[in-house]
């Protein structure tokens, strides 16, 4: 099926998916680094990827935690305060609605900024984890931490441990309770829609293709056509914060 632009959109595409979603008991939605971006949140990467000579896949990963865990909590509260003044954009509001229309309805994020929380979304699948979460070294005991800054480093309230931030680094594996939940929802959902997810990373990459294998309607919002436009049923290029409102 051909892609739609915004700027030419047939108010029938609009309509189409309007009453798919009116009618759906069940929807998934997956959303990237697009939908932040659109609220202003770094990508980390370009121009925004170097601090301290340092990139981020230097940064994210266990043996840099190991070797200078002051070094990276710093990379993480700079991250933080970045952070602590954005809000969510109306495609995160649009999918807030949405959820209180559905009987079941899921969001999986490859993000980690806490915007869907925050624009109102609550059964979420955070696949990469969460900067406003932090893990004890120790005990292993997750909590919510908003502290900007943090203190460096931060430890365990109950142990004393070290503290991580909660995020899935560069060499690790994603949790097999989060990637279970997120399969299961695929599994069963009639409605997909994919936001400003590039298609290329692993996991998330197979997910669009899980959900439309099992039967459900496929949707993608993105700014440009992804390696999964070919397998979804309607691809609708322009912003998720101007398209998601007219969808929703």
């Amino acid at each position: 099926m051909c892609p739609y632009f915004l700027n030419h959109m047939d108010n029938n595409v609009i309509e189409d998916v309007r009453n798919r979603l009116s009618v759906a008991s069940s929807v998934t939605i997956l959303t990237g680094a697009g939908i932040s971006a659109e609220s202003g949140v770094p990508t980390f990467r370009g121009e925004d990827g170097l601090w301290r000579n340092y990139r981020a896949e230097e940064l994210a990963t266990p043996q840099a935690f190991k070797r200078d865990p002051v070094l990276v909590w710093e990379w993480y509260n700079m991250r933080r305060e970045r952070l602590s003044d954005i809000e969510p954009n109306q495609a995160h509001y649009a999918l807030a609605r949405l959820e209180k229309r559905v009987g079941d309805f899921t969001l999986i994020t490859q993000n980690v900024d806490g915007l869907h929380e925050k624009g109102g979304s609550r059964n979420i699948i955070e696949l990469h984890g969460n900067i406003w979460r932090v893990r004890c070294t120790g005990c292993g005991g997750i909590k919510e931490n908003h502290d900007v800054p943090i203190d460096i480093p931060p430890y365990c309230m109950d142990c004393g441990g070290l503290l991580r931030p909660h995020i899935v680094w560069f060499g690790e594996m994603l949790p097999d309770d989060v990637l279970s939940s997120a399969y299961s929802a695929l599994e069963i959902c009639k409605i997909m829609i994919v936001v400003g997810t590039s298609g290329i990373v692993q996991p998330a990459a197979s997910m669009a293709y899980t959900a439309k294998r099992a039967g459900a309607y496929v949707i993608e919002v993105n700014l440009e056509m992804t390696p999964n436009s070919g397998i979804v049923d309607r691809t609708i290029i322009g912003k998720a914060a101007e398209i998601l409102p007219l969808l929703i």
